[in-house]
């Protein structure tokens, strides 16, 4: 619990730290950028593609700066262009370029300097003057139909210039509304000659494109304020005009109860929506790379050669520098060459087709609540699970965040900051397994340090993910107790120098140690050629006298390999004792305070111990007790007696395991059955019909020494008969 706590402590720490990066409280310059790749991604991966055919940019490219000569060109040109877009047929003409300066007529200065001295000259000369004055030849070309310009704002107090005349304002604010506003303030404007506003039917801004920290082009403003009107961009004047409709504010229901929010949250036009962030800016609608929209050459346009002239038939020209020498060139989403041009008409085609995602001033709140929540959850969850099954948390909650996201996306068109959320999910996810590392590295190699000379690397690891539930500490349990050892060891011994000796034994106790650990046994100790193992701690096992005599039966299995290989090294066979016992025992770091061992004492130990040794006596490998036999159902046994132990008062029964259920075949499971009949006639004193039922066993294994055990009994109960009141129980002097 205590380590959950901290781990828990320590995610929510983070969690904090990312709520404060949201609220702009620490910086954390990465989160943005993180952002702003998450939300190109977005862009381009759900961008329609295609061509917008509604919209065609007459761009102002290296063909026609080559034709045309350097822009800008004279008045009369731009007046035959907007001439020649209206014969074929266009619905309205925006320029993304601004006309500040007049275009002086040198010609009709010559004249009038000619003529200085006749007045009838000078006369008929007034008559043709405005044939010869360019500023307002192009104004009376762009009033044959609706026609936009565009202007500059200026935002600072130093160049507050005011050049040229201003369009009127899309909508007036009383002084109290504009100062609450956040939109972008103009302190001065750059606009196009009085004759050029006159001819055109309206004009908008196309300054503060509101470029992001990495040069990028996310936003741009519809609304800008000046004094205390509000003006259209260049995008929404086009939109207004070709829906033939006015833009109108849209304010919050109660803006006086939110202090510090936005009033101004959308504008209205012709029907349509448009949400607007703080800044009276939109995100652009961006339709895909550069190329989105039609493009037809300016100098195709002046000298009437549009080699497809239906383009133009009924759509919304805006003529744009595309020239990478006119520098009006953006990096967008799509890439760091993107016209500046394309940028407007994806605007404009966002107006038209009511197609904006926004970000409405409660975003941060909402983006808040998204850290908290999936933050939170992966925060009171992973801390309780393994490695793996945290990874697959974290996947899940990333796939729910990013499904999330891309449903506002989608459906709602809410533009949800992504960053933050992945950073917490992921935060705390990397908190959890650096902590779960060096946590569990620690505990593994204290459990290492505690019992790794006991049990197997595997059980340690186990361990390890909750060292609290392991000790040392000396407790009752029930366990399942082994002993096996060398039959015939000392004198093997004696015919082996110290290395042969100590090379044997290391070839038997390795494989032997194996299988213990293998059944997720402990080794105890090692006495000479003796082992002595446990079953059932440290590590819980409610199987542990299943796994204690699975263990003996893989050791006699184990010998045998063993024993080949002997052989062909010329070595004599060996043969073994096994001995199980399942009872209560006490287990723990025990001894002196000079030399301590994890180890296992009490009665149910001492009678393991002594099962091994009465293998020799009844000519059998392996011998369990009555109790291990009820915990251990599983395996084929053979009662081979009731017996009485040195030391003990009660009796137990002794069984020899014979093998698994399913593996002992038909021949020995018949004459377990004729041996069963036995006991019952021996126990019932019948000795002439058990005498008979055992010829009958001997004759099938003559060489079991059990056999003949029980047929010496048998022959000294007939010269001295135990007596009615006898219980079966042979009483063992010998350990």
């Amino acid at each position: 619990m205590k380590r959950y706590l901290i781990r828990l402590f320590s995610s929510l720490l983070l969690i904090s730290l990312v709520v404060m990066v949201v609220l702009d409280k620490l910086p954390a310059p990465f989160v943005q950028e993180f952002e702003h790749w998450l939300y190109d991604a977005r862009v381009r991966f759900t961008a329609p593609g295609g061509q917008d055919e509604r919209i065609v940019v007459v761009a102002i490219d290296e063909m026609s700066l080559s034709a045309e000569g350097q822009f800008p060109w004279t008045r009369d040109k731009l007046a035959d262009m907007v001439t020649e877009l209206y014969e074929y047929g266009v619905q309205v003409i925006g320029f993304d370029v601004v006309f500040p300066e007049r275009d002086m007529s040198h010609d009709l200065e010559m004249l009038q300097d000619l003529g200085s001295e006749d007045p009838a000259f000078l006369s008929r000369l007034e008559g043709y003057a405005p044939l010869l004055d360019r500023d307002h030849l192009f104004g009376a070309a762009l009033g044959q139909g609706p026609s936009v310009m565009a202007y500059y704002f200026i935002t600072d107090e130093r160049n507050a210039f005011q050049i040229g005349e201003l369009p009127l304002p899309a909508f007036d604010f009383d002084q109290s509304m504009a100062q609450r506003m956040f939109l972008p303030r103009a302190e001065g404007y750059t606009s196009n000659v009085p004759e050029i506003m006159e001819g055109s039917w309206a004009a908008g801004f196309i300054s503060n494109p509101l470029i992001d920290a990495d040069g990028i082009v996310r936003r741009t403003p519809l609304l800008h304020i000046y004094g205390n009107a509000a003006y259209e961009s260049l995008a929404l004047s086009m939109a207004a005009t070709v829906l033939n409709d006015i833009a109108l504010p849209v304010f919050v229901d109660a803006p006086l109860m939110m202090e510090g929010y936005p009033p101004l949250e959308a504008v209205e036009i012709g029907g349509r929506r448009i949400p607007l962030d703080a800044q009276g800016a939109v995100l652009v609608p961006y339709r895909g790379g550069a190329g989105s929209f039609e493009y037809v050459s300016a100098t195709d346009v002046i000298n009437g050669q549009v080699p497809n002239p239906e383009l133009l038939d009924g759509a919304i020209a805006i003529i744009g520098a595309t020239a990478p020498g006119l520098q009006d060139l953006r990096s967008t989403p799509f890439g760091s060459i993107y016209p500046g041009v394309e940028i407007h008409a994806n605007v404009l085609a966002g107006i038209l087709d009511d197609n904006f995602r926004w970000q409405p001033a409660y975003t941060k709140g909402a983006e808040v609540l998204a850290v908290l929540v999936f933050g939170l959850i992966i925060a009171l969850v992973l801390p309780a699970l393994s490695a793996i099954m945290a990874t697959v948390m974290l996947l899940l909650m990333i796939t729910a965040a990013g499904w999330l996201n891309l449903y506002l996306w989608d459906a709602q068109m809410h533009v949800l900051p992504l960053a933050s959320t992945l950073i917490a999910v992921f935060g705390v996810y990397m908190l959890n397994m650096i902590f779960g590392y060096f946590f569990e590295s620690r505990s593994r190699s204290h459990m290492n340090d505690l019992f790794g000379q006991y049990v197997p690397p595997d059980l340690v690891s186990e361990m390890a993910h909750d060292p609290t539930h392991y000790s040392m500490e000396s407790e009752k349990r029930d366990l399942s107790v082994l002993f096996t050892d060398i039959r015939g060891f000392t004198t093997l011994s004696e015919n082996l120098d110290a290395d042969e000796l100590s090379q044997l034994l290391n070839r038997f106790l390795t494989p032997m140690t194996q299988v213990v650990h293998e059944t997720h046994g402990t080794i105890d100790k090692y006495m000479g050629d003796c082992i002595m193992a446990f079953w059932g701690a440290p590590v819980h096992d409610t199987r542990h006298a299943h796994n204690a005599v699975a263990a003996g039966l893989g050791m006699l299995r184990g010998l045998e390999k063993l024993n080949m290989e002997l052989w062909k090294d010329g070595h004599p066979e060996l043969a073994i004792g096994v001995g199980v016992n399942t009872g209560t025992m006490s287990v723990g770091n025990m001894g002196s305070r000079f030399r301590r061992a994890y180890t296992v004492l009490g009665d149910a130990v001492n009678l393991g111990s002594r099962l091994e040794g009465l293998t020799k006596a009844y000519g059998v490998d392996f011998i369990v007790s009555s109790f291990t036999v009820d915990e251990a159902p599983e395996f084929v046994y053979r009662e081979i007696d009731r017996v009485r132990v040195k030391g003990k008062l009660l009796p137990v029964i002794i069984y020899e395991v014979v093998g698994e259920h399913g593996m002992v075949d038909d021949e020995e499971l018949a004459r377990l059955k004729q041996w069963d009949q036995f006991l019952k006639l021996y126990r019932g004193q019948h000795w002439k019909a058990a005498e008979r039922v055992l010829s009958s066993l001997r004759e099938q294994d003559p060489e079991r020494v059990l056999y003949d055990l029980y047929a010496t009994r048998i022959v000294e109960f007939v010269e001295n008969p135990p007596g009615k009141d006898w219980d079966g129980v042979y009483t063992h002097e010998s350990k």
